[in-house]
């Protein structure tokens, strides 16, 4: 599938509201650059990703929701404690795949998506289809508190669930210096 095709589906799960973005370039994995490579160019969860760069656990909060099947939702990550976003992302996430308190610990919206599958040792894979180069729109202008038309990096990846494609995910880094 065209990137475009499932980034544009992704983005219409939460219709109304500013154009997250004005822009979104794909870009091989080999040519972005760093720290956007350490951070996007993987078959690992974000959740760590953005720890490990960061310095510090991240927390989930939750923008919108779309609770009918399959679930879906608009987050950012913060540093803990902080109101600091260091990542934008839109989840569509089949629950069949997992267990029913799996499914209630992410509907709860207390904790990262990937830190959920990991503390609940769900049988996983991440699959990167590909890495992005956005321009912000006033929707991702506004969530990372910077301005319109500034440039960052995100991915599409999709989350496989004991051995079945559970999670589509729209991941995009805060602009980072």
């Amino acid at each position: 599938m065209d990137p475009r095709d499932e980034l544009k589906k992704l983005a219409e799960l939460f219709p109304g509201g500013p154009p997250l973005f004005d822009a979104a370039e794909h870009v091989a994995g080999s040519m972005v650059p760093e720290p956007y490579k350490r951070l996007l160019v993987h078959d690992s969860h974000m959740t760590v990703s953005m720890e490990e760069y960061h310095g510090t656990a991240v927390d989930v909060r939750v923008l919108a929701v779309h609770d009918e099947e399959p679930y879906s939702r608009k987050i950012v990550l913060t540093k803990t404690g902080t109101d600091e976003v260091v990542q934008f992302g839109i989840v569509r996430f089949d629950f069949g795949y997992v267990t029913d308190a799996v499914r209630d610990e992410i509907v709860a919206g207390d904790t990262p998506l990937g830190r959920v599958l990991i503390n609940h040792n769900v049988l996983r894979h991440v699959d990167l289809g590909a890495v992005l180069r956005f321009r912000c729109g006033p929707g991702l202008a506004e969530a990372f508190g910077t301005n319109v038309g500034q440039k960052t990096y995100g991915r599409l990846a999709t989350i496989f669930c004991n051995g079945q494609p559970a999670v589509d995910l729209l991941e995009i880094s805060t602009p980072l210096q």
